[in-house]
């Protein structure tokens, strides 16, 4: 087969027809960065402000973080040369103690990056058992989750926020091996983490373990306290700790990419299940490890977390607020109910997404494109992404350019109901998608067939449950009081 054959295989492949339509014809897609100063990119001659960054707590633009890096080359060359099972620098078993204190977990182990953790993983946690996938999860747990099928693992999906439907699930899977439900912590389009200790006691309950995916959680969410700067909490310490869930069934993946603006990811986790991954994880085994330049920005960027990471935090929730205040008084429709600095924007018509891009990119502002087969079609729009590195004033650019859009009636209104989702046989279902029906996009937008021959265990409704907040914990009784979950408001001058 000729490289010219797999390209126009592709081509033909309807289900990219949109992505390949953004990537030749929106700059947003596919984009050199030319240069960089703060939150402002240079694309050719256009200067933008970022706000498709996910380094939440700004740490890819720290002076302090930055001058980590000298030291740490000189001692330790580029770039170690093992793979973690023959050998690894000091600074890795460093990071791994100082995550575990971070997190509170039982042990912890890095990796180069969330989605090789996922694939190594998953299928060895599952087994021939059954794995439990929220229908919401990420992509990556996705390909995790289609991997494990094929070593034998059963696959089935259960909706966001359907706790009834996951007990079914569980019911039915009893005494038919492993069991792993898995989904994400703050997911990475509504920006909304679920509803944990509720999920948590349904694994406990049924004896299965909770595979969580808190890449956008981790840095931003922390424990709570009563002396709190924000409704995120204390630390950054990732859902686990927000939720005060405890890791006895559960097992916490984050990465650093994000809001600790480097290359590594973690998974928190007993120590015996860590000498386990150790003998039996392909990336341990075999992959190259992480640059030092890497591994010594995490230690700096702890280290910064320590010291001003709630101040930073703080910082990101304002602007957020701003953001999300300026949204909902423009009546635009956002999933967002917990204030965390993910802000998805669903636009009226789908198929306008190329204009909006244009739009956003001649006013100076730069986000993320989510088309479809990124997201359900009903979902098609951008997300911004806030940063504590963002100034006053690029938060005004973005508001004000959000404004003149939401004026010619671009996004969609928080009254205005999803257009039906357009069915095609031939472009319904996402590559990655585990359903065998060849009509059904799962999950991405409802079957229409009737009946649908879809032999899922279950097919998502048109509806989207995003009806969770934050918990806060009694002040009154203190660490080891009940949790009562709450949504809390989005106005930033409320006290948490």
């Amino acid at each position: 087969m000729s490289s010219s054959t797999v390209a126009a295989r592709i081509g033909q492949d309807g289900r990219w027809a949109e992505l390949e339509r953004l990537r030749a014809g929106s700059p947003m897609f596919d984009a050199v960065i030319d240069e960089v100063d703060g939150r402002r990119i240079r694309v050719g001659d256009d200067w933008l402000v970022d706000f498709a960054s996910c380094n939440y707590l700004g740490f890819d633009l720290d002076p302090e973080i930055a001058a980590a890096i000298g030291g740490a080359v000189a001692r330790w060359g580029t770039h170690p040369s093992w793979s973690r099972l023959l050998g690894s620098p000091r600074l890795y078993p460093e990071i791994e103690e100082r995550l575990t204190e971070l997190l509170g977990s039982p042990d912890t182990l890095v990796l180069p990056t969330v989605t090789l953790i996922h694939m190594a993983v998953v299928p060895l946690l599952a087994g021939t058992g059954t794995v439990l996938l929220e229908h919401t999860a990420h992509r990556t747990i996705y390909d995790a989750c289609r991997y494990a099928r094929g070593l034998g693992a059963t696959v089935h999906r259960f909706r966001s926020g359907r706790l009834d439907q996951l007990e079914d699930l569980l019911r039915k899977a009893a005494g038919a091996g492993p069991r792993l439900v898995c989904l994400d912590g703050v997911n990475s389009m509504t920006g909304n983490p679920p509803d944990l200790p509720a999920h948590v006691r349904l694994c406990e309950e049924y004896g299965a373990l909770l595979y969580v995916d808190d890449a956008h959680g981790f840095g931003v969410l922390g424990e709570r306290r009563p002396d709190e700067a924000t409704p995120y909490g204390a630390r950054g310490n990732a859902v686990v700790r927000h939720f005060d869930a405890g890791y006895e069934h559960v097992v916490l993946v984050g990465g650093l990419s994000k809001a600790y603006s480097s290359l590594l990811a973690f998974i928190a986790l007993p120590t015996a299940a860590k000498n386990g991954l150790k003998v039996a994880a392909p990336p341990y085994l075999y992959s190259g490890p992480s640059p030092t330049a890497s591994l010594a920005t995490v230690l700096a960027g702890l280290a910064v977390n320590e010291a001003r990471g709630d101040a930073l935090r703080a910082r990101l929730y304002d602007l957020t607020g701003r953001v999300l205040d300026r949204v909902h008084e423009l009546g635009l429709s956002t999933p967002n109910t917990t204030g965390t600095p993910i802000v998805e924007l669903p636009i009226a018509a789908g198929e306008d997404l190329l204009g909006v891009a244009d739009a956003l990119w001649h006013r100076g502002i730069y986000v993320t494109l989510a088309p479809y087969p990124l997201v359900p079609r009903a979902d098609v729009g951008v997300r911004v992404q806030l940063t504590a590195a963002h100034t006053d004033a690029d938060v005004a650019a973005l508001t004000d350019a959000l404004t003149e859009l939401a004026e010619q009636g671009l996004f969609r209104a928080a009254t205005q109901r999803p257009a039906p989702a357009r069915h095609s046989p031939a472009t319904a279902n996402p590559p990655w998608c585990p359903c065998p029906c060849p009509c059904a996009p799962c999950p991405c937008a409802p079957c229409p067939c009737a009946p649908c021959p879809c032999p899922c265990a279950l097919r998502p409704s048109r509806a989207r449950r995003v009806d969770q907040g934050f918990p806060r914990r009694s002040r009154a009784n203190g660490r080891g009081s009940e949790i009562k979950a709450r949504p809390f408001a989005l106005d930033r001058r409320q006290s948490p």
